[in-house]
């Protein structure tokens, strides 16, 4: 049977039917086919030598217009054929009629060849996968893929590149925004979130004294139905010395006259205190002026009215409230303004007030279904501050009261007792001690480091003392977590192993004081500490109250044989082994989870493995056992 091509100046061109159980007949379109009405038979073996080899680029196929007396057919069929066929015809084997055989290569095609989607299928993508698919400077139109000898067809033209902001915080945020050119293709926005708290102005007479500077509002309760405590700073000094990559602070602080709570709630060997710490001044400062909030405005007393909820009393009932207080306060101690990844809820806050049009298209697009990728990407970066955001995007200056619900809540840090609390080397005086490091990081868009809300707090109060002087400076505190697995699991008798790194270490020197006091247990605890460089880091040096080298060992990694606390969990088998099967034996660890506490925990499997003969899943299940058992306790953050 032959084939047969007939093009037509009145049907276009006509491929025959094949017979029912046929195979599909490749075909090779002519470099070129003048429109006659001559037919031209295609014999088999005319067929078999036309197959061509697989092409190495996409085919086109060009076709005149047929002509009646010299003058181009205005036939609307002909017209809409000749349209088709100078387009590129992607995706399609000439030399088969069937359907192609998905490619297992498809799936983990390069964007290069991703890219080359056509334009219908570029507008179907309507997810985030069009951010990652087109790269360079694609407008998303489709004229990039196009062959070079043709142009953009002037029935469909590019749409207008937004213009990103060009300042140092919007560049810092590095957002891959892709071929964003309009928000009319931006679909699954984020609904603006819902306003539930009110700021109104309260009348000339209302009388409110702020203590700003120094305490939280008496509304801010994470310690509820008790009040924050105000604790003076009887003492404190630097621990780590120059040089050392952290900064390390001690704080004795005094909390005589605390308030009782409950019969048999106390301070606790092992304990940590919570610490309502407020937002950096000049930071509550720079955001009141991105805002446009007037100096005079910042602590004029309002009326704060919400529609329910716990904010901003922390851990208050969830109820509706009218709060006496003032802009200041509310920025200064209840909501986190640099913890915490932005939400697509605070983004689209900012569209909504953004007067620039491209910032706007932006801000929805982080919150719409095309800019999910670029949105996870900022979210697990970096965190980005509000300082930041309100930097990155100028216009956006959303009312105070609309910003301050949809913000994080400021909550309370907390820091283990490094001491005995119940031993005061100050008489008629309670003191409990602790240990802060200071956790810096790279602002990226100005120069300079940005301080933890909590470290940077205990920091400034620190400086105070030593630089300036100062006598009276006052931490705002409750007590806290005293049920928290190192006070809860501390015992006065039986062997104890206490591994820690870092400020990790500090919980451990209020367990060493404690078992001193019983001379039956002097000979029944190891510390092994983990530091950089003793003579730069080793916290609490000396201050153990035995001789050091009685009972720890300092372990330094980046001095010496360069050596961690988890290689040394395995050189000190033998005792990690006899501590853990003793009668009341425990094994401590405190620390970073990252690195030293995930480091530790494959050690003590290594150990129950070497000593005790297990399989790999026969030793972790051993050191599950002991969890549950409460013989193993593990403090990592």
């Amino acid at each position: 049977m032959t084939d047969v091509l007939i093009p037509s100046r009145q049907h276009g061109i006509h491929l025959p039917s094949s017979p029912p159980n046929s195979s599909p007949r490749p075909l090779q379109f002519p470099p070129k086919m003048e429109t006659t009405t001559t037919t031209s038979v295609v014999t088999a073996e005319d067929r078999s030598a036309a197959i061509p080899e697989e092409p190495t680029s996409l085919p086109t196929a060009e076709v005149r217009p047929p002509t009646v007396n010299g003058a181009n057919s205005t036939e609307k069929e002909v017209d809409n054929l000749i349209r088709k066929m100078r387009s590129p015809i992607l995706g399609i084997d000439f030399t088969n009629f069937g359907k192609p055989a998905r490619r297992a290569a498809a799936a983990t095609a390069p964007v290069t060849q991703l890219a080359k989607i056509g334009t219908t299928s570029l507008h179907d993508l309507d997810d985030s996968s069009a951010t990652n698919l087109i790269t360079g400077t694609c407008c998303g139109g489709g004229c990039c893929r196009l062959p070079s000898n043709q142009v953009t067809p002037s029935a469909s033209p590019p749409l207008p590149a937004v213009d990103f902001p060009q300042n140092d915080a919007f560049k810092s945020l590095k957002l891959k925004l892709g071929p964003l050119s309009s928000r009319s293709r931006l679909s699954g926005i984020t609904p603006l979130p819902v306003k539930t708290s009110t700021i109104v102005p309260t009348s000339s007479d209302v009388k409110h004294e702020s203590t700003v500077d120094t305490h939280p509002p008496k509304f801010v309760t994470p310690h509820p139905p008790y009040e924050v405590f105000s604790a003076k700073i009887d003492e404190t000094r630097k621990l780590t010395r120059p040089g050392a990559p952290k900064r390390t602070y001690h704080f004795d602080l005094d909390v005589t006259g605390y308030p009782e709570e409950a019969a048999g709630v106390d301070f606790r060997v092992g304990g940590a205190i919570g610490v309502q710490a407020p937002n950096h001044p000049e930071t509550v400062d720079a955001i009141f002026d991105l805002l446009d909030i007037p100096v005079e405005e910042r602590d004029v007393p309002v009326w704060l009215k919400t529609e329910g909820g716990r904010w901003p009393t922390i851990w208050g009932e969830e109820d509706a409230r009218t709060l006496l207080t003032t802009r200041r306060e509310l920025l200064t101690w209840t909501v986190d303004v640099q913890s915490y990844p932005p939400t697509k809820n605070l983004f689209r806050l900012l569209a909504e007030y953004a007067s620039d049009e491209d910032e706007k298209t932006i801000l929805l697009f982080l919150c719409a279904k095309q800019g999910q990728a670029s949105f996870c990407e900022l979210r697990t970066g970096p965190y980005v501050t509000l300082e930041q955001l309100l930097n990155a995007f100028p216009s956006s200056k959303p009312p105070l009261d609309h910003l301050l619900c949809n913000l994080p809540t400021l909550m309370p840090r907390f820091y283990s007792l490094s001491n005995d609390p119940h031993f005061s080397r100050k008489e008629h005086h309670r003191l409990i001690e602790i240990a802060v490091t200071v956790h810096d990081a790279e602002e990226r868009w100005r120069p300079g480091l940005r301080t933890g809300v909590g470290s940077g707090y205990f920091e400034r109060m620190a400086r105070k003392v030593i630089d300036d002087g100062a006598t009276d400076i006052r931490i705002p505190m409750f007590r806290g977590l005293m049920a928290n697995p190192l006070a809860k699991q501390f015992v006065a008798d039986g062997p104890m192993l206490l591994i820690g790194a870092g400020v990790g270490i500090a919980p451990f020197r209020g367990f060493v004081q404690r078992r001193l006091q019983n001379a039956n247990c002097v000979n029944k605890v190891w510390v092994l500490q983990g530091v950089r460089d003793s003579l730069l880091d080793e916290l609490y040096s000396g201050e153990w109250g035995v001789t050091d080298n009685q009972i720890k060992k300092v372990v330094e990694s980046r001095v010496g044989t360069g050596r961690y606390v988890q290689e040394e969990v395995i050189a000190q088998a033998d005792l990690v082994w006899f501590v853990i099967n003793s009668l009341d034996g425990r094994v401590f660890v405190c620390g970073s989870s990252k690195g030293m506490g995930e480091g530790v925990e494959e050690a003590l499997v290594e150990v129950a493995m070497k000593k005790g003969g297990l399989r790999k899943e026969e030793a972790q299940e051993f050191w599950t056992k002991k969890k549950e058992g409460l013989q193993y306790i593990a403090e990592t953050w």
